[in-house]
């Protein structure tokens, strides 16, 4: 492993220990060149995916930016990293274990979309805002609609009541 600080290839690790429900080991590593010390994990990927983009491009999947976008539509909410990195890494599993290769960004964001519905309310409100490219507060109002049905498969979820009221903002007063 290089280090990530003078790109010295003789890392060495210091420590090994499971993590994520023994899906991932997370090594300690030093550096003895320059000292460095810092973190990799190590995962079992069960094949290498491609992302299809909208536009046809395609692009290697990459876990970290899942994790990425998902953390940015929890930003301050009460919900534990454990949780997110074993819900990223269901949506990981499902996605390679599906024999596909090839996987469009739609399925992507629908699978993120569902994990997050079942998990924090506001986060799938955020996520869905970007993903389906909100433009009017109508896009809002259609989403906050799919979140008061309980989740058909968690009996569970908790039923948030909305009666279709658009909470009306007043405009501000010049001073």
């Amino acid at each position: 492993m290089r280090c990530p600080y003078c790109a010295g290839e003789n890392t060495q690790v210091k420590d090994s220990r499971p993590t994520e429900e023994n899906a991932a080991i997370r090594r300690r590593r030093v550096c003895p060149d320059c000292g460095g010390r810092f973190t990799t994990f190590e995962r079992v990927q069960l094949r290498e995916l491609i992302v299809v983009k909208r536009s046809g491009r395609k692009m290697p999947f990459d876990r970290d930016k899942l994790v990425r976008s998902v953390m940015v539509a929890l930003r301050k909410r009460p919900i534990d990293t454990e949780r997110v990195e074993r819900m990223v890494s269901g949506l990981v599993r499902q996605l390679e274990s599906s024999g596909e290769t090839e996987v469009a960004s739609d399925t992507i964001g629908n699978l993120v979309m569902e994990a997050l519905r079942g998990l924090d309310p506001v986060a799938y409100v955020r996520f869905a805002s970007v993903y389906r490219d909100f433009r009017e507060a109508a896009d809002f109002h259609e989403v906050l609609g799919e979140i008061a049905e309980p989740v058909a498969d968690d009996p569970d979820a908790p039923h948030i009541p909305f009666e279709g009221a658009v909470v009306g903002v007043a405009p501000l007063k010049k001073h």
